[in-house]
């Protein structure tokens, strides 16, 4: 189901998400043979923690990571939704914007002061129980955070005015607005209000509603900061490079001072079990249908959640579920079936959500659906099911111990733990009961709680002991830090005997290991007439081989908790796998199994390619992704490789004339040993993985490739305008497109750095002009994605329809001044070089990310040193040199605007701007008249 959670940060990832490998509908974990029979053992995980309480209430929890020299600070506020009134919604989530505004002391836009000492995994989230504030720092930079952190605990009302209130005001109602612009973004708040009694605190939205935002008061603002922002109701986590002595004292120095807030009244679980059938029916601008089905159970912590997980794991999770073997694979009725055990604070939900087939029926899905749910009821999980299920849950959480902080990591594993049962230990307790459950106790909870309710209210005293302690001179900042070096992993090189090259990057922190074959082909090595044909025969790799078939290869790698993903980008192809270090040689057999011998099984095609139809189609109905299947074919024009949607799907017209043999040419022609790298990054070591990639790729033969060239594409001699239509969208989603220099180039890192002052990060200029100060869009970037040749340099700004006239000339306006009467000031170059060079410790902690920085330096021929003289390079740059990049590179006369929205309400104030031709086109980028 969908449960909104805020960040108060827009990722400008979101395009390059769209455009880097295509990932697969399902992330592949693989037969129920004898490692899923037997079990994989996986320990529970520990992490070790110092935990102590200041005077003043304040909980702190110090766990010790010296890998890299950054330290998480993740701060847990116990207050979400939950404890706001009826009338009042959605102010705890605007609170947690106001917490970016600056405080008394340290009047900063908060996300802005943040990058420039090169803070990473940052951000702030609100949900139903909590808000939490989070960011990794470099070591040397921690004082300067926890003064920041410490200040706008205990110091923010007195910078607090009506101009800021209002402009987060304005900034949350276009989050919420571009929450409901997307398919099936109406469910969130009819859920909430059908499955809840109208009294219990989950029974609205995190969002809140409009008409309560627009009555927020700074009276509200004051209450509820004095009431809930206390160090008493706070959890601070501090993880990495930081010792429990230096914490505490750093932590007494900068909070010991705050005053205790007021006693606070707490709700104990309410799982508010219901009765009965209860049905609705809602319209919403989608291609299919889709059924959610929802049951309350129990709340986090509760012996029932593990169980309940279990179940779900077993009914929705992933290829080897029971809904997707009957929904999607054998009946072929639903394009996506799953289900979920959420668990909140008080309560929980389990739920189905099921989406038909496009023009399928909906009643058939659902019927289908409750037949196995019936089945499972009445028989329970398969002792082979259930060693499956806790594989998958176990290896998940080994995976924690790679990353100290942002979501998921290890401070925020225990800052949950503290929060909700304070106990910072309690994921042991819910591993212990995982790996304890049984198939009867699995089918008890589940015919406890899916088969077809009391307020307790304790009151504690308030501890009379409670005291601030010393006094913290606040008139001054802490010193800023300097970068610190940065030294990763050198690269070990190899060649086998069939020509494959492998390259190791070696790192022991955790018992991890990712692979990721890279093949040179790729988007642009479709054929001209069959679009998507790369990632299509990518999706296909996972379908079958002729000794495993595609459930088979889903549970042999669920069995192994390894994780496969295959897909492609505009120049490669890339086959990945990351594996525990205890399964790696058994995922390896799999993963060569899949690259060497894919039986592109015609069966699957068949379901495959109606899923690709069905996406298309959503695509076509989605703002954002609108836009990105046109502007290519507009930038680069007809016939070049480029030219293709960059969400890399392919036309319906292409996927509909596609064979298997499609497929299975192109990957005969592009996967060749020579034509390809192996990345090995993680627990291993050269010695140990030649011989056995030797082994396993000894059949695997060299042979010819076809060359291939990406043209250079002269800029378009004048602006151009293109409006696609969609009508009834509450926003207008403006694209602004130009072509910019290959990966490679020498200008290329000066030119992400103009970039991220221009629009490549939050404190850029169109975010902080269209969101901060006109507050008509939830947030506006631009991005550079990596190519080997010409690269698309696009800027994407979803803004109120109203304001989309507007939106646009302030874009016009942003790109004429930076290279012209306003360009780059020192102040900006120096705030960028700050966060681009201390952010840099903070990019690499995982196998994965490392995986993607050696992947991005072998795909685009950049020196092995890269990222180990960034900051040297990033550093040797002046206003002057970076201002020459940007007149250099941005060409505000020459760009390719598509705006997507509702052009009976927009198109008439676009026309007026007199930007330059103005075009109709639909969906395919084809003229309208």
């Amino acid at each position: 189901m969908v449960r909104w959670i805020c960040a108060a940060v827009l990722m400008a990832s979101a395009l390059l998400g769209q455009m880097a490998a295509q990932q697969p509908k399902e992330t592949k974990k693989a037969p129920a043979t004898g490692a899923a029979a037997s079990g994989v053992d996986i320990p529970i995980p520990n992490i070790p923690y110092t935990k102590f309480v200041l005077p003043n209430g304040l909980t702190v929890l110090v766990h010790e990571d010296h890998k890299a020299p950054i330290v998480a600070v993740n701060t847990w506020y116990h207050v979400g939704s939950k404890n706001e009134k009826p009338g009042k919604t959605g102010f705890a989530h605007l609170f947690e914007h106001l917490m970016f505004s600056g405080s008394d002391n340290f009047n900063h836009t908060y996300l802005n002061a943040m990058e420039n000492i090169g803070a990473t995994n940052l951000n702030g989230t609100t949900n139903n129980d909590r808000t939490n504030y989070f960011e990794n720092v470099p070591t040397s930079m921690l004082d300067y955070a926890l003064f920041a952190e410490s200040d706008r605990m205990g110091h923010l009302l007195g910078v607090l005015d009506q101009k800021k209130l209002d402009l987060q005001r304005g900034v949350v109602q276009n989050e919420k607005r571009q929450g409901e612009n997307q398919p099936y973004g109406v469910v969130e708040e009819i859920m909430a209000t059908n499955t809840y009694p109208v009294e219990h605190p989950y029974s609205w939205t995190v969002i809140g509603s409009m008409k309560d935002l627009d009555a927020a008061s700074m009276n509200d603002v004051q209450e509820w900061f004095k009431t809930y922002y206390g160090p008493n109701n706070v959890t601070v986590v501090l993880a990495g490079d930081i010792t429990p002595e230096v914490a505490k004292e750093k932590v007494a120095k900068y909070y010991g001072e705050i005053p205790p807030g007021p006693p606070i009244a707490k709700q104990e679980a309410w799982p508010a079990k219901r009765s009965g059938t209860h049905r609705g029916w809602v319209q919403d601008r989608v291609p299919q249908a889709r059924l959610y089905r929802v049951w309350n159970v129990p709340e986090f912590g509760s012996p029932e959640e593990a169980l309940l997980d279990l179940a779900a794991q077993v009914l929705g999770q992933g290829k080897t579920s029971r809904l997707y073997k009957r929904l999607v694979y054998k009946d072929q009725i639903a394009t996506s079936a799953t289900s979920s055990d959420d668990t909140n604070e008080i309560a929980g939900q389990f739920d189905f959500t099921l989406t038909a087939n496009p023009g399928g029926d909906l009643s058939k899905v659902e019927k289908a659906a409750d037949e196995e749910l019936q089945n499972f009821l009445k028989n329970g999980p398969t002792a082979t099911e259930l060693q499956l299920a806790k594989t998958q849950i176990l290896g998940r959480y080994a995976r924690i111990v790679e990353r100290i902080g942002g979501f998921g990591g290890k401070s925020d594993l225990l800052a949950r733990c503290q929060t909700f049962t304070r106990n910072p230990d309690c994921y042991k307790v819910y591993l212990t009961r995982i790996k304890a459950a049984t198939p009867a106790a699995v089918k008890k909870a589940a015919n406890d709680w899916l088969s077809d309710g009391d307020y307790v209210l304790e009151v504690h005293p308030y501890p009379t002991d409670l005291k601030t302690e010393g006094k913290l001179d606040r008139s001054k900042e802490p010193g800023l830090g300097e970068p610190m070096s940065l030294k990763l992993p050198e690269l070990e090189k190899a060649t086998l005997s069939n020509g494959l090259k492998v390259v190791l990057a070696e790192r022991h922190s955790a018992p991890v290991v990712n692979f990721t074959l890279m093949v040179d082909s790729g988007y642009s090595a479709d054929p001209q007439a069959a679009p998507g044909t790369a990632s299509f025969e990518q999706r296909m790799l996972e379908e079958g081989t002729p000794t495993r078939d595609s459930l088979k290869i889903g549970e042999e790698l669920e069995s192994l908790s390894a994780n496969f993903n295959a897909g492609a980008n505009l120049d490669w192809s890339l086959v990945s796998i990351n594996t525990l270090k205890s399964t790696m040689n058994k995922s390896l057999d799999v993963y060569a199994d899949l690259i060497l011998h894919p039986a592109f099984p015609q069966k699957e095609f068949d379901r495959l390619k109606k899923e690709r139809l069905a996406a298309i189609k959503r695509e076509k109905v989605t703002p954002q992704a609108m836009a990105l299947r046109v502007v290519p074919g507009l930038l680069y024009g007809k016939g070049h490789p480029y030219a293709v949607p960059f969400t890399g799907t392919g036309t319906e017209e292409s996927v509909g004339k596609m064979t298997r043999e499609d497929l299975a040419k192109f990957h005969d022609t592009w996967f060749k040993p020579n034509n390809a790298t192996l990345l090995v990054v993680g627990d291993a070591t050269m010695a140990e993985i030649k011989p056995r990639l030797e082994a396993l790729f000894a059949s695997w033969k060299p042979g010819n490739v076809p060359k291939r060239t990406v043209p250079v594409v002269d800029e378009p001699s004048k602006d151009v305008v293109y409006l696609v239509d969609r009508p009834g969208s509450g926003q207008s989603v403006i694209f602004g497109a130009q072509l910019a220099p290959p990966r490679n180039d020498p200008d290329s890192l000066a030119l992400q750095l103009v970039n991220d002052i221009f629009g490549g990060k939050f404190s850029s200029r169109i975010n902080m002009d269209l969101r901060e100060d006109k507050h008509w869009s939830y947030g506006v970037f631009s991005a550079l994605p990596s190519a080997r040749g010409q690269r698309p340099y696009i800027s994407i700004s979803p803004v109120q329809t109203d304001k989309t006239k507007e939106a646009m000339a302030e874009l016009v306006q942003q790109y004429n001044d930076v290279v012209g009467p306003k360009p780059i000031t020192e102040e900006e170059l120096k705030d960028e070089q700050a966060n681009a060079t201390l952010s840099l410790p903070g990019s690499f902690e995982t196998a994965q990310q490392l995986a993607g920085a050696y992947g991005t330096i072998l795909q685009y021929g950049l020196p092995e040193d890269y990222f180990n003289t960034f900051t040297q390079k990033t550093m040797a740059m002046t206003p002057a040199s970076a201002n020459e990049i940007a007149k250099k590179y941005i060409q505000p006369q020459h760009l390719i605007w598509v705006v997507v929205g509702d052009m009976s309400k927009v198109e008439a104030g676009i026309r007026e701007l007199n930007l330059g031709e103005v075009h109709r086109i639909d969906a395919d980028g084809n003229p309208v008249q």
